[in-house]
């Protein structure tokens, strides 16, 4: 089954707010095996600048991943889950997350691609904090593995 290329401009409701805890970023960090004080400490990260713990680069994954469930739960996406492979990650920042941000994200499906039988669905989720202001940008390419036979 091939994926519905009019999943292309599709913008999905914003999430749930998430509040960023202090355990959950000490947490992420320790998996990603960050040696980065900031990600640990308060005080490390208050002196170079921070209102509190810094998260890794990549944790907007955290967040991303509500948005991620609502385009793998479309009825109408075509997206075999059990087909598909995460092609590609990229952030754009506007700021740092920190610990104590409340953050609401917003998928919008950028791109649906053909190449070599397999389709390539690129998903953009924009996350802002609780004023509404643009944090990071979080880029997600799936690739959905077609029939092998």
């Amino acid at each position: 089954m091939a994926v519905n290329p009019e999943l292309q401009g599709r913008v999905f409701p914003p999430t749930a707010p998430y509040l960023v805890g202090r355990e959950k970023i000490r947490e992420f960090s320790r998996a990603v095996l960050s040696t980065n004080p900031i990600n640990f400490d308060v005080e490390a990260a208050k002196a170079a600048g921070h209102a509190d713990l810094v998260a890794p680069p990549t944790f907007p994954v955290v967040v991303q991943e509500a948005t991620l469930a609502q385009l793998l739960a479309e009825p109408d996406a075509g997206i075999d889950f059990s087909r598909v492979v995460h092609g590609e990650q990229r952030f754009t920042y506007t700021r740092a997350i920190v610990a104590g941000d409340e953050l609401t994200a917003t998928l919008t499906v950028s791109s649906v691609k053909s190449l070599g039988g397999h389709n390539m669905v690129t998903a953009d989720t924009d996350i802002v904090d609780a004023e509404g202001k643009h944090v990071v940008t979080a880029i997600s390419t799936l690739v959905v593995r077609g029939d092998e036979d």
